[in-house]
C-alpha cells in the first residue's frame, strides 16, 4: 500500500512513522510512506498556504490554490510513485469534524486500497472549494484537533495494521475490540497471580473450545456493560443472546 499525506507540517510524521509497526510495514515492503510538504506548492517568498477568511472571523482559512496544484502534481502527473496514475489513482481523504464518523469498519474498508492521500487541514479550516478533491471526508469524533496531522496518524496507525503481514499474528487483527463488532475481551499474560488478582482459571486449563467460549462471553458481557449500543449492530448468535439474556435476568433469575 502507498500512503501519502498533503500538510504544512509534514515533520510531525517523522517519529509516528519510524517507530514500531509502521517502521517494520516499511521494512517488510508493505507500506510506502511519503509526507508531502503543502508549502512546495506556493509561489511567494513567504510560501504562504492560509488567508484571512471571506466575510470575517478569526483565525486563518487554508487557502485551495496550493491544494489543487499539489492535487494535480501528485495524482494528474502521478509522481505520487505510483506504476500508472490510472491504476493507483488514490483515494483522497480530508480530516474534518463535519466527515463520516472513524470506525473500524472505515478502517477496513480504507486498508482494501491500493493508495491513499490524506489532505491535512489546519487553523480555522480548508477553502470549502477544496472539498471538491476529496473521496472521503473523516471525522475522528465530536471534538476539534489543531491539526489534520494528528488525525490522520491516527487512521493510519488503525488502517495499516490490518494489512497481511504487519502484524506478528497474521489474525492479530481479527480478535481486536469492534472487529466482530465487540469490545475485545480481557487479556492477561504471567504472573498468574499477583497482588491477590488471579488469572481466570480456563485460560489455563488448556482447554481451546473453552478458552474461546470464555472469550466470546466477556466481549459480549464488556459490550453489553460499556457499549450495549454496539449490540444493535451484532450478528448475535442463538447462544449470545441466551447469554445476554442471562446477564439482564442476573444471578437470582
Amino acid at each position: 500500500m502507498i500512503i501519502e499525506t498533503l500538510s504544512t507540517f509534514p515533520d510531525m510524521y517523522a517519529s509516528v512513522m519510524g517507530t514500531s509497526m509502521m517502521r517494520i510495514a516499511q521494512e517488510k515492503g508493505i507500506l510506502r510512506f511519503k509526507a508531502h510538504d503543502l508549502r512546495d506548492w506556493t509561489h511567494d517568498r513567504h510560501r504562504t498556504t492560509d488567508d484571512d477568511p471571506y466575510g470575517g472571523g478569526n483565525g486563518l482559512v487554508m487557502k485551495c490554490e496550493p491544494i489543487f496544484e499539489a492535487y494535480d502534481s501528485l495524482v494528474l502527473t502521478n509522481e505520487g510513485g505510483a506504476d500508472t496514475a490510472e491504476s493507483l489513482k488514490p483515494c483522497t481523504i480530508f480530516l474534518s469534524p463535519h466527515g463520516e464518523p472513524f470506525t473500524d469498519v472505515v478502517a477496513c474498508e480504507l486498508a482494501r486500497e491500493e493508495r491513499l492521500l490524506f489532505v491535512c487541514g489546519h487553523y480555522e479550516g480548508i477553502d470549502e472549494r477544496a472539498y471538491t478533491l476529496a473521496d472521503r471526508t473523516i471525522s475522528l469524533g465530536d471534538y476539534v484537533l489543531t491539526s489534520g496531522e494528528l488525525a490522520s496518524m491516527v487512521i493510519i496507525d488503525a488502517v495499516v495494521r490490518k494489512l497481511p503481514g504487519v502484524l506478528g499474528a497474521e489474525t492479530g487483527a481479527l480478535d481486536e475490540s469492534f472487529a466482530d463488532g465487540l469490545l475485545e475481551y480481557p487479556q492477561y499474560t504471567r504472573p498468574s497471580v499477583f497482588r491477590g488478582m488471579e488469572v481466570p482459571a480456563v485460560l489455563l486449563s488448556g482447554n481451546h473450545a473453552a478458552v474461546a467460549a470464555w472469550r466470546r462471553e466477556q466481549s459480549l458481557e464488556r459490550t453489553a456493560r460499556l457499549r450495549p449500543d454496539l449490540l444493535e449492530q451484532v450478528d448475535l448468535s442463538p447462544t449470545d443472546r441466551e447469554f445476554l439474556q442471562s446477564l439482564l435476568n442476573g444471578p437470582d433469575a
